[in-house]
């Protein structure tokens, strides 16, 4: 291989292997996904066309490469829980759909550019990502316990959660109904403010659930400095008020499709 294709190339090789361990669903067959690649450029340097630039001749040749490599997924024992349930969700979607989907979120390729990538045209590839999304929604549309004592900001908050296709299981406006409403409806998710009118706490509230039943939670409160401490563990998710509501859809997401539950001091 020319020494100038090969300094080209290594630029690109770290997205490269994200993208393959993302599709194969693992950090060992991704990888040896991404060495079969290049053991077949260097054999023939040929095969790598630049004319769309070198990332997306790189990536082209990757997929073209992908269904004949014939390389046995490995067990994804060096991912995180959350990367897990990622790739749960992900090896639900339709192959194409997920390459698609991978290239456009994960890698940041136009669609013109996945078109070049995938062999399809930009109406091809705007109807897979379209797909790709809706099974995803449809895999993680769950029940919500909202935990806000503010009436107007609670109905808001409801308004969200029910755009994105999920439904609301409870607002609870004091603890004790929260704690109460989960063991009668157990949600798939939390939104919780900390301070609430009757002098009560939401994060005592949290604290409880998460005692009895494992779940998402997300913060949403004009106090962060009671939780972002310095100290570990914090929450993962964290959102301050005044809140802008794309933030909040965007955690809701993040949240559901990792399954991330939330950390909290004992």
């Amino acid at each position: 291989m020319p020494a100038s294709l090969s300094q080209e190339i290594a630029t690109h090789l770290p997205y490269l292997r994200r993208y393959a361990r993302a599709l194969a669903g693992s950090q060992q067959s991704g990888d040896a996904h991404v060495t079969a690649c290049l053991e077949a450029i260097v054999a023939d340097p040929s095969i790598l066309s630049l004319d769309d630039g070198a990332k997306v001749g790189l990536f082209r040749l990757f997929q073209e490469l992908w269904h004949g490599l014939g390389i046995d997924p490995a067990e994804a024992a060096d991912l995180a829980p959350g990367e897990r349930t990622a790739q749960e969700r992900l090896a639900k979607v339709a192959p194409e759909s997920r390459q698609v989907l991978l290239l456009t979120t994960l890698e940041g390729f136009r669609a013109d550019q996945a078109a070049a990538i995938t062999g399809r045209s930009e109406p091809e590839i705007h109807e897979l990502i379209a797909a790709a999304l809706a099974e995803i929604d449809r895999q993680i549309a769950t029940r919500v316990l909202i935990i806000e004592d503010e009436p107007l900001i609670s109905l808001d908050l409801a308004e969200i959660v029910e755009s994105l296709g999920h439904e609301v299981s409870t607002i609870a406006r004091t603890a004790a109904q929260a704690v109460r409403a989960a063991g009668d409806d157990t949600p798939g998710l939390v939104l919780a403010d900390i301070q609430l009118a009757d002098g009560s706490s939401g994060l005592d509230a949290v604290r409880e659930i998460l005692t009895k039943f494992e779940m998402p939670v997300i913060f949403i409160t004009s106090f962060p400095e009671r939780l972002l401490t310095g100290k570990r563990p914090e929450p993962t998710f964290l959102i301050t008020k005044p809140y802008d509501p794309n933030a909040v859809k965007a955690a809701i997401s993040q949240a559901l499709f990792f399954r991330t539950a939330a950390s909290l001091d004992a």
